[in-house]
Protein backbone atom coordinates (compact mmCIF):
# COMPACT_ATOMS: atom_id res chain seq x y z
CA UNK A 1 0.00 0.00 0.00
CA UNK A 2 1.51 3.60 -1.16
CA UNK A 3 1.98 5.76 1.75
CA UNK A 4 2.39 10.24 2.00
CA UNK A 5 3.64 11.56 4.66
CA UNK A 6 2.19 15.37 5.04
CA UNK A 7 3.46 18.15 6.83
CA UNK A 8 2.28 17.45 10.27
CA UNK A 9 3.82 13.45 9.86
CA UNK A 10 0.70 12.38 9.38
CA UNK A 11 0.94 8.88 6.80
CA UNK A 12 -2.17 8.88 4.64
CA UNK A 13 -2.61 5.72 2.94
CA UNK A 14 -3.66 5.23 -0.37
CA UNK A 15 -4.43 2.57 -3.35
CA UNK A 16 -4.51 2.75 -7.22
CA UNK A 17 -6.67 -0.21 -9.58
CA UNK A 18 -6.97 -0.16 -12.90
CA UNK A 19 -4.67 0.96 -15.90
CA UNK A 20 -2.32 3.73 -14.67
CA UNK A 21 -2.65 5.67 -18.48
CA UNK A 22 -6.75 5.66 -18.33
CA UNK A 23 -8.83 8.85 -16.80
CA UNK A 24 -8.65 8.38 -13.18
CA UNK A 25 -11.52 8.52 -10.47
CA UNK A 26 -11.01 9.35 -6.49
CA UNK A 27 -13.20 7.51 -4.23
CA UNK A 28 -13.43 9.48 -0.80
CA UNK A 29 -15.30 7.09 1.77
CA UNK A 30 -17.90 8.10 5.18
CA UNK A 31 -17.45 8.58 8.33
CA UNK A 32 -15.13 6.09 10.41
CA UNK A 33 -15.18 4.13 6.98
CA UNK A 34 -12.06 2.30 5.45
CA UNK A 35 -11.36 2.98 1.31
CA UNK A 36 -11.78 -0.52 1.41
CA UNK A 37 -15.77 -0.04 1.41
CA UNK A 38 -15.47 0.68 -1.94
CA UNK A 39 -15.08 -2.68 -3.12
CA UNK A 40 -18.57 -2.93 -4.62
CA UNK A 41 -17.73 -0.68 -7.21
CA UNK A 42 -14.00 -0.91 -7.83
CA UNK A 43 -14.25 -3.83 -10.43
CA UNK A 44 -16.61 -1.87 -12.68
CA UNK A 45 -14.64 1.91 -12.67
CA UNK A 46 -11.44 0.39 -12.91
CA UNK A 47 -12.36 -1.68 -16.74
CA UNK A 48 -11.80 2.25 -17.75
CA UNK A 49 -10.58 4.12 -15.05
CA UNK A 50 -7.42 4.34 -12.87
CA UNK A 51 -9.44 4.37 -9.67
CA UNK A 52 -7.33 5.53 -6.64
CA UNK A 53 -8.73 5.07 -3.07
CA UNK A 54 -7.99 7.01 0.58
CA UNK A 55 -8.04 6.00 3.43
CA UNK A 56 -8.95 9.36 5.27
CA UNK A 57 -7.24 10.36 8.46
CA UNK A 58 -8.90 8.34 11.59
CA UNK A 59 -10.04 5.41 9.11
CA UNK A 60 -8.58 2.40 7.20
CA UNK A 61 -4.95 2.00 7.06
CA UNK A 62 -4.10 5.48 7.83
CA UNK A 63 -6.03 4.99 10.75
CA UNK A 64 -4.82 7.72 13.61
CA UNK A 65 -2.43 10.29 13.07
CA UNK A 66 -1.23 14.13 14.25
CA UNK A 67 -3.57 17.09 13.59
CA UNK A 68 -6.88 16.10 15.84
CA UNK A 69 -9.74 16.68 14.80
CA UNK A 70 -9.62 15.70 11.12
CA UNK A 71 -11.21 18.82 9.56
CA UNK A 72 -12.90 18.21 6.24
CA UNK A 73 -10.06 20.89 4.71
CA UNK A 74 -7.37 18.92 6.11
CA UNK A 75 -8.70 15.43 4.70
CA UNK A 76 -8.98 17.71 1.18
CA UNK A 77 -5.67 18.57 1.05
CA UNK A 78 -4.17 14.95 2.41
CA UNK A 79 -6.50 13.84 -1.04
CA UNK A 80 -5.06 16.51 -3.80
CA UNK A 81 -1.11 15.33 -1.98
CA UNK A 82 -2.70 11.72 -3.22
CA UNK A 83 -3.18 12.85 -6.29
CA UNK A 84 0.26 14.17 -6.67
CA UNK A 85 1.51 11.67 -5.61
CA UNK A 86 -0.24 9.57 -7.96
CA UNK A 87 0.72 11.69 -10.97
CA UNK A 88 -2.65 12.72 -11.79
CA UNK A 89 -3.25 16.26 -12.88
CA UNK A 90 -7.24 15.98 -12.81
CA UNK A 91 -9.56 13.12 -11.69
CA UNK A 92 -13.54 12.40 -11.33
CA UNK A 93 -14.03 13.14 -7.72
CA UNK A 94 -16.69 10.87 -5.87
CA UNK A 95 -17.56 10.69 -2.32
CA UNK A 96 -19.78 9.20 -0.02
CA UNK A 97 -21.50 10.90 3.09
CA UNK A 98 -18.08 12.56 4.92
CA UNK A 99 -16.52 12.04 1.71
CA UNK A 100 -18.82 14.42 0.09
CA UNK A 101 -18.18 16.97 2.24
CA UNK A 102 -14.10 16.54 1.45
CA UNK A 103 -15.43 16.60 -2.37
CA UNK A 104 -17.25 19.34 -2.50
CA UNK A 105 -13.93 21.21 -0.74
CA UNK A 106 -11.99 19.70 -3.68
CA UNK A 107 -13.85 21.38 -5.95
CA UNK A 108 -14.49 24.37 -4.51
CA UNK A 109 -10.79 24.97 -4.01
CA UNK A 110 -9.13 23.04 -6.45
CA UNK A 111 -11.06 23.24 -9.53
CA UNK A 112 -8.51 22.84 -11.60
CA UNK A 113 -8.27 19.26 -10.48
CA UNK A 114 -11.74 18.35 -11.01
CA UNK A 115 -13.19 16.46 -13.92
CA UNK A 116 -16.42 16.19 -12.08
CA UNK A 117 -18.24 15.56 -9.23
CA UNK A 118 -20.36 13.28 -8.00
CA UNK A 119 -21.65 13.53 -4.50
CA UNK A 120 -23.51 10.42 -2.87
CA UNK A 121 -25.87 10.35 0.20
CA UNK A 122 -24.11 14.13 1.18
CA UNK A 123 -24.99 17.05 2.79
CA UNK A 124 -24.17 20.93 2.68
CA UNK A 125 -22.48 20.91 6.21
CA UNK A 126 -24.65 20.37 9.23
CA UNK A 127 -25.15 23.77 9.66
CA UNK A 128 -27.83 23.92 6.90
CA UNK A 129 -28.32 19.88 6.86
CA UNK A 130 -31.79 18.09 7.26
CA UNK A 131 -31.03 15.81 10.12
CA UNK A 132 -32.85 12.80 11.75
CA UNK A 133 -32.66 12.91 15.43
CA UNK A 134 -32.73 9.13 15.75
CA UNK A 135 -29.85 8.81 13.69
CA UNK A 136 -27.89 12.04 15.76
CA UNK A 137 -28.42 10.05 18.48
CA UNK A 138 -27.23 6.74 17.18
CA UNK A 139 -23.76 8.31 16.30
CA UNK A 140 -23.76 10.14 19.23
CA UNK A 141 -23.80 6.77 21.40
CA UNK A 142 -21.16 5.54 19.08
CA UNK A 143 -18.16 5.98 20.89
CA UNK A 144 -18.99 4.22 23.74
CA UNK A 145 -19.72 1.21 21.51
CA UNK A 146 -17.57 -1.68 20.18
CA UNK A 147 -17.47 -1.89 16.41
CA UNK A 148 -19.26 -4.45 16.22
CA UNK A 149 -21.90 -3.06 18.81
CA UNK A 150 -21.89 0.10 16.75
CA UNK A 151 -22.67 -2.18 13.18
CA UNK A 152 -25.49 -3.70 14.85
CA UNK A 153 -27.22 -0.42 15.46
CA UNK A 154 -26.72 1.53 12.78
CA UNK A 155 -28.33 -1.20 10.64
CA UNK A 156 -31.68 0.73 10.24
CA UNK A 157 -29.76 3.82 9.34
CA UNK A 158 -27.56 2.44 6.45
CA UNK A 159 -29.52 -0.55 4.99
CA UNK A 160 -32.66 -1.19 3.33
CA UNK A 161 -35.22 -3.24 5.33
CA UNK A 162 -35.23 -5.91 2.06
CA UNK A 163 -31.29 -6.21 2.44
CA UNK A 164 -29.77 -9.12 3.04
CA UNK A 165 -28.03 -10.05 6.16
CA UNK A 166 -25.56 -11.20 4.05
CA UNK A 167 -24.52 -8.97 1.87
CA UNK A 168 -24.49 -6.25 5.44
CA UNK A 169 -21.80 -9.21 6.59
CA UNK A 170 -19.87 -8.71 3.21
CA UNK A 171 -19.18 -5.07 4.21
CA UNK A 172 -18.50 -5.76 7.85
CA UNK A 173 -15.97 -8.50 6.66
CA UNK A 174 -14.31 -5.61 4.91
CA UNK A 175 -15.17 -2.61 7.51
CA UNK A 176 -13.98 -4.76 10.83
CA UNK A 177 -10.13 -5.57 10.39
CA UNK A 178 -9.89 -1.61 9.49
CA UNK A 179 -11.96 -0.81 12.23
CA UNK A 180 -11.48 3.34 13.33
CA UNK A 181 -10.85 3.65 16.80
CA UNK A 182 -13.04 5.53 18.84
CA UNK A 183 -10.70 8.34 18.85
CA UNK A 184 -10.43 8.38 15.27
CA UNK A 185 -14.19 8.37 15.18
CA UNK A 186 -14.11 11.26 17.36
CA UNK A 187 -11.68 13.10 15.50
CA UNK A 188 -13.81 12.64 12.04
CA UNK A 189 -17.00 13.76 13.48
CA UNK A 190 -15.49 17.04 15.18
CA UNK A 191 -13.84 17.94 12.45
CA UNK A 192 -16.04 17.38 9.80
CA UNK A 193 -18.77 19.05 11.94
CA UNK A 194 -17.28 22.17 11.55
CA UNK A 195 -17.72 22.31 7.81
CA UNK A 196 -20.16 24.25 6.01
CA UNK A 197 -20.93 24.53 2.17
CA UNK A 198 -24.07 26.15 1.74
CA UNK A 199 -23.06 29.25 1.06
CA UNK A 200 -20.08 28.75 -1.69
CA UNK A 201 -21.90 25.86 -3.31
CA UNK A 202 -23.08 28.53 -6.17
CA UNK A 203 -19.18 28.60 -6.87
CA UNK A 204 -18.86 24.88 -8.06
CA UNK A 205 -17.99 24.58 -11.87
CA UNK A 206 -17.76 20.92 -12.23
CA UNK A 207 -20.31 18.43 -13.80
CA UNK A 208 -21.98 16.95 -10.42
CA UNK A 209 -24.26 14.40 -10.36
CA UNK A 210 -26.04 14.15 -7.04
CA UNK A 211 -26.92 10.30 -6.13
CA UNK A 212 -28.90 9.63 -2.65
CA UNK A 213 -31.19 6.83 -1.23
CA UNK A 214 -35.16 7.46 -1.65
CA UNK A 215 -35.13 5.83 1.96
CA UNK A 216 -31.67 7.31 3.40
CA UNK A 217 -32.07 7.52 7.47
CA UNK A 218 -28.46 9.03 8.18
CA UNK A 219 -28.81 11.79 5.65
CA UNK A 220 -32.13 12.05 5.10
CA UNK A 221 -32.79 12.85 0.66
CA UNK A 222 -33.68 16.06 1.13
CA UNK A 223 -30.16 17.27 1.77
CA UNK A 224 -29.42 15.49 -1.81
CA UNK A 225 -31.90 18.02 -2.85
CA UNK A 226 -30.97 20.69 -1.46
CA UNK A 227 -27.34 19.98 -2.97
CA UNK A 228 -28.32 19.62 -6.50
CA UNK A 229 -30.83 22.97 -5.98
CA UNK A 230 -27.37 24.98 -5.19
CA UNK A 231 -24.18 23.75 -7.44
CA UNK A 232 -25.45 24.77 -11.01
CA UNK A 233 -26.94 22.41 -13.93
CA UNK A 234 -26.78 19.71 -10.79
CA UNK A 235 -28.30 16.60 -11.60
CA UNK A 236 -30.15 14.51 -9.07
CA UNK A 237 -30.55 10.98 -9.14
CA UNK A 238 -32.67 9.11 -6.25
CA UNK A 239 -32.45 5.33 -5.75
CA UNK A 240 -35.55 3.78 -4.75
CA UNK A 241 -34.84 0.89 -1.96
CA UNK A 242 -31.66 2.31 -1.09
CA UNK A 243 -31.27 3.40 2.44
CA UNK A 244 -27.54 5.22 3.81
CA UNK A 245 -25.33 2.54 2.44
CA UNK A 246 -26.86 2.39 -0.99
CA UNK A 247 -24.10 1.03 -2.84
CA UNK A 248 -24.72 -1.89 -0.93
CA UNK A 249 -28.75 -1.93 -1.19
CA UNK A 250 -29.27 -1.32 -4.83
CA UNK A 251 -25.07 -2.39 -6.29
CA UNK A 252 -26.27 -3.08 -9.64
CA UNK A 253 -28.25 0.28 -10.23
CA UNK A 254 -25.98 2.42 -8.35
CA UNK A 255 -23.01 1.08 -10.35
CA UNK A 256 -24.85 1.60 -13.73
CA UNK A 257 -25.64 5.47 -12.92
CA UNK A 258 -21.93 6.16 -11.80
CA UNK A 259 -20.29 4.54 -14.64
CA UNK A 260 -22.65 5.97 -17.04
CA UNK A 261 -22.04 9.21 -15.77
CA UNK A 262 -17.91 8.47 -15.88
CA UNK A 263 -18.28 7.32 -19.53
CA UNK A 264 -20.44 10.06 -20.08
CA UNK A 265 -17.77 12.98 -18.40
CA UNK A 266 -14.62 11.27 -20.27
Amino acid sequence: MPVIERPDTARISWESDGPEDAPAVLLLMGLAYPAAMWFRLVPAFAEGHRVIRVDNRGAGRTGDVPGAPYTVETMAADSLAVLDAANVDTAHIVGISMGGLIAQEIALTAPERVRSLCLIATHPGIAHAVMNPQAVAMLMQRGQMTPQEAAEASIPFNYAPETPRARIEEDWAARFPLAATNEGYLAQVVGSSRWDGYDRMEGITAPTLVVHGELDALVPPENGRIIAGRIPGAELVMIPNANHLLMTDQPEHVTKVLVEWLDRNG
